[in-house]
C-alpha cells in the first residue's frame, strides 16, 4: 500500500549541522518520511545587506507596519510556493511561525494544516526585550505585541500546533484560543557519547549571530568572566559556532578567550569542556546547547531561562544560577570538583538517552496523537 502524501514548508534547509533550527525540521521531516511520501518545499531567498545601516532601515519599516522581521522576510512568496505544489496531501506541515500566513493557499491543497513552533515568538521577542539595551529592548518589546496579534491570528488557521516543550504549551493554551497544542521535544540523533580528556575550558555554543546567544555572551563576558578569570587563572573560554563575526567586539583582546567558530560536531567540541555554560537571558523552546552538551557527557551551568523547559532539576541534572556571583562560583564549583563534574555529567546524558533523541521525541509525539 502506498504511503500517502505529505508537504513540508520550512524556511531553512532541515539537515544536521545546519544549527538549532534545521537540526529540529530535520527530525520532523524524519518522523513524517516514516509514515508519508513527503515533497519538501524550502524557500531560497535572495541575500540582502547585513550592514548596520541597512538593517536599522529595514526594521524601522517593519515597526511601522508591525510586521516582525523574519515574518516579514518570509512573506509574499505566495505565487512562488503554489507553482511547487503538484498534488493533494493528506497533512501539510509548516516550519517556524514566520511561515503561519501560507495556511490559506495550503488548505487548498491538504486535508490537514500542521504548525510546528520552534518558538513562541512573542515570548522570544518579550524576553529579548527584558535582556537587551537601549533601542533594541524598545523594538523588541514592539514586535513581541505584533507577534502577539498575529499569533491570535494565524494560531487558530491550524489543525495542530507542536510546540517544543511544555511550558511553550502552557503559553498557548493562556492565549485563550481552542487549538489542539500538542508537545514535540527539541531532540538529536543518538550519538555515542565521546571519550576524550578534559581541556582547561569552558564552552559555549551555539549560533554567534543569533540574539539570544549575543545577550548572554555579553553578559558572560563583562559580568561572569572576569570573576572566573582571576579565581582560575588557567582556564580558557571557547565560544564554538558559526558567524563569530558577530561578537567580535566582545571576544577580542583577551588571549585567554578563543573563538573556534563553526564546526561539523558541536558534540566533540563540547566534550573537551570540563564546565558547558549556557548563560542565556532571553529565549523560547528548548535549548539545543545544553542537549549537546549532555550528550557529550559534561556538566552544564544554565541560567533558569536557558534550561526551561527540559525538566531538568538544579544539582541533580546541572545547576542553575541567575545572578552573576552565583553563576560564576557554580562554574568554579565545577571547575574544583571533578566527581561533581562526572555526576551532573552522567545524569545529564541519561535525561538525554531517555528524553531527547529523535526516537523518544517521535514516541513524545505519537503518545499525544501523531501527525
Amino acid at each position: 500500500m502506498a504511503l500517502r502524501r505529505a508537504l513540508f514548508l520550512t524556511p531553512e534547509e532541515p539537515k544536521i549541522g545546519s544549527g538549532g533550527g534545521g537540526l529540529r525540521s530535520a527530525s520532523l521531516l524524519a518522523y513524517l518520511q516514516n509514515k508519508y511520501d513527503v515533497q519538501t518545499v524550502t524557500f531560497s531567498l535572495r541575500t540582502h545587506s547585513r550592514s548596520p545601516e541597512a538593517r536599522v532601515w529595514r526594521n524601522v519599516i517593519r515597526l511601522a507596519a508591525g510586521r516582525p522581521p523574519l515574518f516579514d522576510r518570509f512573506s509574499g512568496y505566495e505565487h512562488q510556493v503554489a507553482a511547487a505544489l503538484h498534488d493533494r496531501y493528506a497533512v501539510g506541515v509548516v516550519e517556524h511561525f514566520w511561515c503561519a500566513a501560507y495556511a490559506p493557499l495550503l488548505r487548498s491543497c491538504c486535508g490537514r494544516l500542521v504548525l510546528d513552533l520552534h518558538n513562541i515568538e512573542s515570548e522570544l521577542a518579550r524576553t529579548h526585550a527584558r535582556a537587551a539595551r537601549w533601542p533594541s529592548s524598545w523594538a523588541s518589546q514592539r514586535f513581541a505585541e505584533s507577534y502577539q496579534r498575529l499569533e491570535r491570528r494565524w494560531l487558530p488557521q491550524f489543525d495542530v500546533i507542536l510546540t517544543a516543550s511544555e511550558d511553550d504549551r502552557r503559553r498557548i493554551e493562556r492565549m485563550d484560543v481552542n487549538l489542539d497544542v500538542r508537545v514535540f521535544p527539541n531532540a538529536l540523533p543518538e550519538i555515542a557519547r565521546p571519550r576524550v580528556g578534559e581541556a582547561n575550558a569552558i564552552v559555549f555554543s551555539g549560533n554567534l549571530e543569533y540574539h539570544p546567544n549575543v545577550e548572554a555572551v555579553r553578559w558572560f563576558r563583562t559580568k561572569i568572566w572576569p570573576r572566573i578569570r582571576e579565581r582560575a587563572p588557567e582556564v580558557e573560554w571557547r565560544l564554538v559556532g558559526s558567524n563569530p563575526e558577530a561578537v567580535a567586539a566582545l571576544t577580542g583582546g583577551d588571549p585567554r578567550i578563543r573563538v573556534v567558530g563553526p564546526v561539523d560536531d558541536a558534540v566533540a567540541q563540547l566534550a573537551e569542556a570540563k564546565v558547558c555554560v549556557a548563560p542565556l537571558l532571553s529565549g523560547s523552546g528548548t535549548r539545543f546547547k545544553i542537549l549537546e552538551a549532555w550528550a557529550a557527557g559534561r556538566a552544564v551551568v544554565a541560567t533558569r531561562q536557558g534550561a526551561e523547559g527540559l525538566g531538568a532539576r538544579d544539582g541533580e541534572h546541572l545547576l542553575l544560577a541567575d545572578d552573576v556571583n552565583d553563576f560564576a562560583d557554580a562554574v568554579l564549583r565545577l571547575w574544583s570538583d571533578p566527581a561533581l563534574r562526572v555526576r551532573l555529567g552522567d545524569a545529564g546524558w541519561a535525561l538525554y538517552r531517555e528524553r531527547f533523541t529523535w526516537p523518544a521525541a517521535w514516541q513524545k509525539l505519537d503518545e499525544s496523537g501523531g501527525i
